[in-house]
């Protein structure tokens, strides 16, 4: 008799995880609120947004926020307001979310890719030396996973370089490095409120900076009227007569996201510590499981913000040589919300192999004289990135790490289960 669930057996957790978004009164209310008002636009009065980019900015040790509608256009207009200009290289890592490596382009400027750490699944600061050309203006660190990049290594390299650190946030709230909160840590940080994320109004994002002046261009590139911030300088944003002093974006956020927002806002750092917790538990149970690793976690990592519990499938022969995908499978056949995650990193899918040859426009930029350089990234390595793509990844999304103990302690069991009835899964990897 089978003992799996993938082959028929009874499925070692039958409950749900921990839902998520999570939906309560007081949002409800303020969401209501917002409706009845009729003022769902921050240029009407509204003033829920601007009291949660301001909230949510120090929060995190940023003296300025600003909303937009979405993690890429925070990317987008971060780029811009930092200074990056048309031609401009940016280094980033290529295990990340396309967004990281599409808003340079989107913004005129060459993504140049840097491999990660094997052990962290971040940027190699090792490596970036070797990839600084004349044209490098800017280094993308992502917090992949919710687990800190090396920002004092990546900032030092920056300053001997004169060079921009923009932090890619979307998987980072609430997280903490030994030099501080990350999204502060940089010149500009870029956040994402996507349905998935750690705090989420279904889409929406917000650049964060200390920089006043780099703030008040993401006011101007970030929408065409400026959505009524006040700026002391803007002698142009006249309610009578508003000029259009730059070519902007309308990337506003509307006020029933950013109510959504400000009401969740107040569970962050519960959410936080408690994901932080529970991932810090779940290593442990995992350590004891042959055949699987954890990614490293480096002294400076002061908390993890877990937006993906990532770890490692390294030795199939503890799991009587199943593939990866195959266990993954077993272990969601559990009722584990266990998964693969990407299949490829970002140089390997069509928009980079192709750029020459169909998906940029006529090729842009990357034939701009402005670049006057060339980049074929068919040509392009990163080993590192390529190989867990390809056999080590697991993943585990963020709303599992807000319930208990016990939750952590079911998923390691199913790997256990899994593998102490491995045998099973021969004919399984047979036939796929």
């Amino acid at each position: 008799m089978a003992k799996l669930a993938i082959n028929g057996g009874l499925k070692l957790r039958q409950a749900s995880f921990h839902g998520w978004p999570v939906v309560d009164d007081a949002t409800v209310a303020a969401v209501t609120d917002v409706l009845r008002s009729q003022r769902w636009n921050r240029r009407r009065d509204g003033a829920r947004t601007r009291e949660f980019e301001q909230q949510f900015a120090r929060y995190h040790d940023c003296e300025y926020g600003m909303c937009v509608s979405s993690g890429t256009a925070a990317l987008e207009v971060a780029l811009i307001a930092a200074g990056v200009e048309v031609g401009d290289e940016v280094i980033v890592p290529p295990y990340s979310f396309m967004a990281t490596a599409s808003a340079p382009l989107q913004v005129g400027a060459v993504p140049v890719f840097v491999d990660i750490d094997p052990e962290t699944y971040n940027l190699n600061p090792a490596l970036i030396e070797d990839h600084i050309t004349e044209k490098t203006r800017a280094i993308f660190a992502v917090h992949f996973g919710g687990m800190a990049a090396d920002m004092d290594a990546i900032n030092a390299i920056a300053r001997k370089h004169d060079l921009l650190v923009l932090e890619d946030c979307a998987h980072a709230h609430g997280g903490m490095h030994a030099s501080g909160k990350l999204g502060s840590l940089g010149d500009m940080a870029g956040w994402s409120f996507q349905a998935g994320k750690n705090l989420t109004s279904g889409e929406g994002g917000c650049v964060t900076t200390n920089n006043e002046d780099m703030y008040k261009r993401s006011v101007y590139y970030h929408d065409f009227w400026r959505s009524h911030v006040d700026l002391e300088d803007d002698d142009m944003n006249d309610p009578v007569d508003t000029q259009f002093p730059v070519l902007s974006w309308n990337y506003r956020m509307s006020e029933i996201m950013g109510a959504i927002l400000h009401s969740q806002l107040g569970y962050l750092e519960d959410w936080a510590a408690r994901r932080d917790e529970n991932c810090r538990y779940l290593q442990s149970r995992l350590a004891e499981i042959d055949g699987l690793a954890n990614v490293r976690v480096d002294p400076f990592v002061k908390r993890n913000a877990l937006h993906i519990f990532i770890f490692k499938y390294m030795n199939a022969e503890a799991f009587a040589g199943a593939p990866r995908e195959l266990v993954a499978k077993a272990v969601a056949a559990e009722g584990i919300p266990c998964s693969i995650g990407y299949v490829r990193p970002l140089h390997k899918h069509p928009l980079f192999q192709d750029a020459l040859h169909g998906s940029l426009r006529s090729g842009f930029p990357l034939t701009s004289h402005y670049y006057g350089r060339e980049m074929d990234y068919r040509q392009v390595e990163c080993p590192e990135a390529e190989r867990l793509c390809r056999e080590e990844s697991l993943w585990i999304g963020q709303s599992a790490f807000l319930g208990t103990k016990q939750d952590m302690d079911d998923i390691a069991d199913a790997f256990v289960k899994v593998q102490e009835n491995a045998a099973e899964l021969t004919s399984l990897a047979a036939v796929n």
